[in-house]
């Protein structure tokens, strides 16, 4: 059974990234939203973010809102802010498979792989 994961690293201070909201979306002629939740204590969400018959081929957007989890640290940092919202978009060819797509983060840089 194929499934939609994801993790968020805090790569400025070497921490998972707690408590990110986290929203999913399908891309298929309209934006539409399919998920909404928050990254745990270890900086993943509790559950797959899709799974299943829900997981279909086609493109899709993670959004993580990187940028109040940096302000909620309290550490000073300009406005507007260099990374804000982090915007995925991404593609699942075989929906049977597992999708790992991590978050690497900091105030000043991201990356993201697909992982296992």
């Amino acid at each position: 059974m194929g499934r939609l994961t994801t993790h968020v690293l805090d790569t400025a201070n070497g921490k998972p990234g707690v408590g990110i909201a986290v929203t999913v979306f399908r891309l298929d002629g309209e934006r539409r939203e399919i998920v909404r939740t928050v990254t745990n204590l270890d900086g993943r969400c509790d559950q797959p973010l899709l799974e299943g018959a829900a997981l279909e081929a086609g493109r899709y957007e993670i959004v993580f809102a990187a940028g109040d989890y940096f302000r909620s640290l309290g550490a000073p940092l300009p406005e507007p802010l260099f990374v804000d919202e982090v915007v995925l978009r991404f593609g699942v060819a075989d929906p049977a498979q597992h999708y790992h797509v991590p978050l690497l983060v900091s105030p000043w840089s991201y990356s993201t792989y697909r992982g296992s």
